[in-house]
């Protein structure tokens, strides 16, 4: 088995739910939010029809 970055460990502790050719279902436990973008963060998931 090939050594993992620091990135893959937290990203695989991280999955809730994955399907092959689909998003990935990952637990936020924390989440900053930043004034300047967050409106248009927001309605990207809007638009998308995804839930937070």
């Amino acid at each position: 088995m090939a050594p993992k970055t620091m990135f893959e460990k937290i990203w695989n502790s991280h999955i809730v739910h994955e399907v092959d050719g689909q998003p990935t279902i990952l637990y936020v436990d924390l989440h900053l939010v930043h004034e300047v973008t967050s409106p248009q963060a927001f309605d990207g998931l809007r638009l998308n029809n995804r839930k937070v």
